[in-house]
Formats: structure tokens, C-alpha cells, sequence
């Protein structure tokens, strides 16, 4: 076989996503896109707000020496200095453009950390339910994922947490808001974990960062704030990118910011700038770079992504889901009415609405639905949801 066991196994691992991708390009040739809901995607559809284009005009039409030529591996200095002052705001503590690498992505941020911080067999604990790629992220330098599960509803579970912690562990890794769930985690929580991985550096003599995932950090809804993961770990990591609050995951652009304070900053600074060449990504796109820089206090507009959630949720609910509302990002984490998530997927699909069972986040027995979609394809999948659950065994559901 050509290709390595390895990644014969990954992409068995991580195909459900794929699966249900492939699923819903086979039912939209054979019925029409306008007769199939398709939620299985995080792929925003709303357009990148306007002062994006402008500014991008703007910057395609000057004709000056360098503008697409090689910068410094960390980013251009200009870039990471307003990226700093936002970080400064939503961190409420001073950061300065030498805290701050660009990157490809968010994605491509997650593989510079880790890639720095990790040797072979050391441990990052990540928690389910959980981004898939993050198994295959960790893999990639050598590390060893520990899984801990959340709580009911979906919150930081510390007994757990402090239970998998041990010489080994390096990192652990949180995304909040949350994908697949729209779960924020408190600010006590944040700060509860915060002291638990200082008290677990005392015990074993070691450095355990808190690494924080942030792509949805301006998409919340009901007033619900996103605290700061400085404010609650001196050693911690903040890596983000424009995917989706200025809906442009195709361009492949992000950050790193790391706490002021870290321990060895500058030798953690020097290794992620090395690593940012290393693996292949050299530099973050430079065009992209400059337009970003302008549009650090730009976003979509999240009220649409509000109103379709309400919209989703009550449609869910009237079918008979249990779920927990979302308070940030742009999907719903339903229960499964039968205890083979798959099964019930399955049921879905017969009535020709996608979504992606949950065991592929590490969570069996739920199922993802993603909401970045028009309100059309929300509202014509309410009497689908109700006949899958009916032939799930929920009769009383349509009386």
C-alpha cells in the first residue's frame, strides 16, 4: 500500500465529516440543493463584512516594492502591534506586538505551539466533545492525547481534569466557545483550572501551559461574554484566527499570543517563530496580513447567526431533541433519541437533513448540527426532524 498505516487509519478516524460532506453532494445531485438541509459543515455563509472588501481594493491596487515579498517569520511588525491592542481588550491585560506570531490560520497556529512546546510522548489533554483534528494535531509532534470528558452540560469537568494530569502532561487544550457544543466556560471555571494547573507544576516540577482555541470568540449570543484565559493562567497560550468572525476560513489566516508573563517566553517566542518556517507555512499570507490589520474591531453580524439559532432551537424542541442551548459559535449538540448516534444520523439522512454523529467529536450518543446555513434550510427541516423521530420510536411527537 502506498499510503502509510498511519494515515489509512486517521482517515478512517476522521471521516465522518467527510462522509456526511460526500452524502449531501450525492442527495443534492439526485434531489435538488433546495430539497436537502444540510448542517453538517462549519463553513460560514455569511459574506465577510464590507469594510473587508474595501480595504482589500484598497490594498490589491497599491503597486510598491514588497508588498508580497517575505517578512519576518513571526509576521509583519505593524500587524502583530494591532493585533496586540485587541488582544489587550478582550484580555484585559497589556500585550505588545512581541507577544504576537501570525499564522495560517488557527489551524496552523495549533501545529507552531505544539510543535514547539512538545517531545516525543509528552501528554496533551484535550476534552470531549472536541474539534476532531486535534487528535491529529497533537500526533503530529510526537504527543500523546488524554481525553477527559465534560459535564452534562458540556462545562470543564475539574475533578476529571485534575484526575489525568500527571508527569507526562504538557498542555491542555481548550476551545471555547465551543465546537461542536456552543459552550462558553465561566470565568470561575477558567481561573478554578488556572490554579489547578499551578498546583499540578508544584507537585510534579513542571510547566503544564493552558492553550486556548478562540476562532468564535466574537460570535456569542444573549450578552454572554468570552473571560479571559490570561486573566486565569499565567502560563497560557491564545491562538485564533478571521475564519469565522470575518468569514474568511479560505484565506488561511490567524495568530499566537502568549501571556506577558509565560515562563521562558523568549526561548517559547524563538521556538514558535522557528517552527512557523519549519513545518512549511514560512509566513502568514501577506495581503491577508494587511487587511486584517484594519479590521481588528470588524465583524460579521452575529445577530444573524442569533436568529437562526433561536429559530433551530425551537424546531429541535418541538420535535421532542434535548439539547443545550448554545451560548457562542454556530452549532447545536443534540442528544440522540437512540443510543447508536450513527442509527439515528441515519434516520436523518432519509429524511435528506445532514448532520455528523457525535462520536466523531469524541461524544457518542449526540449529534452536530451546524447553523451557519440560510433560515430557509433551518425552517423546511422541522418536519423532517419530526418524522425521524417518530421512526425513532417518538409517535406522540406529531400528534
Amino acid at each position: 500500500m502506498a499510503v502509510s498505516k498511519k494515515m489509512n487509519e486517521f482517515g478512517q478516524r476522521s471521516s465522518w465529516i467527510r462522509k456526511m460532506f460526500e452524502e449531501g453532494a450525492r442527495l443534492k445531485s439526485q434531489y435538488g440543493k433546495d430539497n436537502v438541509c444540510d448542517f453538517s459543515l462549519g463553513n460560514p455563509d455569511l459574506a465577510p463584512p464590507a469594510k473587508f472588501g474595501e480595504v482589500l481594493r484598497q490594498l490589491a491596487a497599491r503597486e510598491e516594492s514588497g508588498m508580497h515579498a517575505y517578512m519576518p517569520n513571526s509576521g509583519y511588525p505593524h500587524v502583530r502591534r494591532a493585533v496586540a491592542g485587541r488582544l489587550a481588550v478582550e484580555q484585559g491585560i497589556a500585550v505588545s506586538e512581541n507577544e504576537v506570531l501570525m499564522t495560517c490560520g488557527a489551524a496552523g497556529a495549533l501545529n507552531v505551539v505544539l510543535k514547539a512546546l512538545l517531545d516525543p510522548g509528552d501528554e496533551v489533554i484535550i476534552l470531549a466533545p472536541f474539534f476532531v483534528e486535534y487528535n491529529f494535531y497533537v500526533d503530529n509532534h510526537g504527543g500523546v492525547t488524554k481525553i477527559v470528558a465534560t459535564d452534562q452540560e458540556f462545562n470543564l469537568d475539574l475533578d476529571a481534569i485534575a484526575a489525568a494530569i500527571n508527569a507526562r502532561t504538557k498542555a491542555i487544550l481548550i476551545n471555547s466557545p465551543n465546537n461542536p457544543t456552543g459552550q462558553i466556560y465561566p470565568a470561575k471555571a477558567l481561573a478554578d483550572l488556572g490554579a489547578l494547573l499551578a498546583d499540578a507544576d508544584r507537585q510534579h516540577g513542571t510547566t503544564i501551559y493552558l492553550l486556548a482555541d478562540e476562532p468564535y470568540r466574537k460570535i456569542v449570543y444573549d450578552n454572554h461574554e468570552v473571560p479571559s484565559v490570561f486573566a486565569a493562567c499565567r502560563n497560557s497560550i491564545v491562538v485564533s484566527s478571521y475564519s469565522k468572525d470575518l468569514s474568511l476560513p479560505g484565506e488561511r489566516i490567524g495568530y499566537i499570543a502568549v501571556h506577558p508573563e509565560i515562563e521562558d517566553k523568549l526561548a517559547l517566542l524563538d521556538a514558535m517563530t522557528l517552527a512557523n518556517r519549519i513545518l512549511g507555512f514560512v509566513n502568514a499570507p501577506a495581503l491577508m496580513q494587511r487587511v486584517v490589520a484594519e479590521l481588528q474591531d470588524v465583524t460579521v453580524d452575529s445577530a444573524i447567526y442569533a436568529r437562526r439559532r433561536e429559530l433551530f432551537c425551537r424546531i429541535l424542541a418541538d420535535a421532542g431533541l434535548e439539547f443545550v442551548p448554545p451560548k457562542g459559535a454556530f452549532y447545536i449538540f443534540p442528544k440522540s433519541p437512540l443510543p447508536d448516534d450513527v442509527e439515528f444520523v441515519k434516520l436523518l439522512l432519509a429524511e435528506k437533513i445532514l448532520g455528523v454523529p457525535g462520536r466523531g467529536f469524541g461524544a457518542p450518543g449526540y449529534f452536530r448540527l451546524a447553523f451557519c446555513v440560510e433560515d430557509a434550510v433551518i425552517e423546511r427541516s422541522a418536519a423532517g426532524f419530526k418524522r425521524a423521530m417518530v421512526a425513532a420510536g417518538y409517535p406522540k411527537i406529531l400528534a
